[in-house]
């Protein structure tokens, strides 16, 4: 399948009604080719994860124009088996094939100017334990700073 619009039409073969009865949920599915055209935009949605979701947004049944009601589950496993050659992957399935690079990795906090109001703790906490100045967990640490804050003022 190429369009969302096929989906729709093989959905009215399948449940009955008419393919815009299901044009919205097709559309959903395919909402990140709006990023990606290339078939790796299905990692967004296409797997079992996605059917959940996509039950979550439409509701778990929608009634078609023949007045039917229609699992929103069967119309996403229909649209990811039509997409991905007759399976259901998971998310697993997607994300372990992702090819890691060094950005994807190995966050940081970002240094932030001393006495800064609105400065994030941990770096000073962190730089209290690099220095060998304290034990203490950041929690811990946190509220020894705030105590002496309030017997000094």
């Amino acid at each position: 399948m190429a369009h969302p619009l096929h989906h729709a039409e093989s959905s009215a073969r399948k449940f009955g009604g008419v393919p815009s009865d299901y044009q919205a949920v097709h559309d959903w599915f395919d909402a990140s080719k709006e990023h990606l055209a290339l078939f790796t935009h299905r990692a967004l949605r296409h797997h079992s994860q996605g059917l959940f979701e996509a039950e979550r947004v439409f509701g778990l049944t929608l009634t078609n124009s023949a007045g039917r009601d229609i699992p929103v589950r069967w119309i996403g496993e229909q649209h990811v088996r039509e997409d991905c050659q007759g399976r259901i992957p998971s998310m697993a399935d997607w994300l372990r094939r992702i090819q890691p690079e060094p950005w994807m990795a190995n966050g940081h906090i970002e240094q932030h100017v001393s006495g800064e109001p609105c400065g994030d703790p941990r770096v000073a906490w962190a730089s209290e334990v690099a220095a060998g100045r304290t034990v203490l967990g950041l929690k811990d640490w946190m509220a020894a700073r705030a105590m002496q804050a309030t017997q000094g003022a």
